[in-house]
């Protein structure tokens, strides 16, 4: 995982009112809650006084209090209210426990992993707006996030895992894909064909013009496939630990509109894509579980450039971290 990152790592409907929610999340075990005025918060489930899981206790007055002793914490970790002490006792100043900045917007929530220095800025979305309705599913992965995001970047793959869906038409060879890192954003440009016995072009061959990206991924893991100006699929490859991920997928459109229509729309493009990603999650599942990298035996063609272009970006991004982490010290 990278630290100083935003990460997608739960739905806001994940996080119910006045019930604290427990899950691992890069590989740490987290406790989610939600305030009086309905924020979501989030630190990390374990009480400082004698390891007591937090997920266990209750929401009161907008702090969350330990089953073990009620030892109460704020949002900021602090412990305000120890019952042993007394009302008018003062809890230790080192009586806290982690918490983590988060941001909440488009029904998902995002949890900044890392030290920021300073308030980090929220992270950036799709042009996916309000006029777009969605439906969705979760599912586990037995594999790194990372084997997850790029399987979802894999043009060479299609044609023979989705025989029956979105690989159709046999379209084996691939032509570039032409790929483009602007930040934190990867844009890709799909070109697959039948094979006619000509050559395929490489990216430099090809030139998008003004067609918008196929696919777009905005690091650490969430995912973005255009299918049309009006219908979209969004994925986001969740870090639980070093050997297991969880995806998160919706469908989004805008298209039908009328309320029952709408849902039962939805309810069927849900369907359709699950059954493309257990296409998928069949032979991913079989791959190495750990962390992708660019230095781990693996053999590269000219399709894989959205491939390798995530896993240079990646890297560059936990060097970054390792090199502000170096000058905090």
């Amino acid at each position: 995982m990278i630290r100083n990152q935003w990460y997608v790592v739960l739905e806001s409907k994940d996080v119910p009112v006045h019930k604290p929610v427990g899950v691992t999340r890069l590989g740490e075990k987290l406790v989610f809650w939600r305030d009086g005025s309905g924020r979501v918060q989030a630190m990390a489930d374990r009480c400082p006084h004698l390891s007591a899981s937090l997920v266990q206790g209750k929401i009161c007055d907008d702090r969350l209090v330990c089953p073990f002793h009620a030892f109460e914490f704020d949002q900021s970790g602090v412990c305000g209210y120890i019952p042993a002490l007394g009302k008018n006792g003062a809890p230790p100043k080192a009586m806290h426990t982690r918490t983590y900045p988060l941001y909440e917007a488009h029904g998902f929530i995002w949890l900044y992993w890392g030290t920021p220095k300073a308030a980090p800025q929220p992270p950036q979305w799709f042009d996916i707006d309000d006029r777009f309705s969605y439906s969705g599913y979760q599912d586990p992965w037995p594999v790194h996030y990372s084997r997850m995001a790029e399987n979802q970047l894999d043009v060479m793959h299609l044609a023979h895992v989705h025989t029956d869906t979105i690989g159709r038409g046999h379209k084996v060879v691939v032509e570039g894909p032409v790929v483009r890192l602007q930040d934190d954003l990867m844009q890709i440009w799909v070109y697959n064909r039948q094979d006619t016995g000509d050559p395929p072009r490489r990216a430099g061959q090809i030139d998008p013009g003004a067609r918008p990206p196929f696919l777009e991924f905005r690091f650490p893991n969430l995912w973005h496939n255009r299918i049309s100006a009006d219908l979209r699929i969004v994925a986001a490859f969740v870090p639980v630990d070093e050997e297991n991920g969880r995806l998160i997928i919706r469908f989004y459109q805008r298209m039908v509109t009328l309320p029952v229509t709408r849902e039962l729309f939805n309810l069927v493009g849900v369907i359709g894509s699950r059954h493309i990603a257990d296409q998928d999650k069949r032979v991913v599942s079989r791959q190495l579980r750990s962390a992708t990298s660019l230095r781990n035996g693996e053999l590269f063609l000219p399709g894989d450039l959205a491939i390798l272009t995530f896993r240079r970006h990646r890297q560059a991004l936990k060097e970054l971290a390792e090199q502000s982490a170096e000058s905090d010290q």
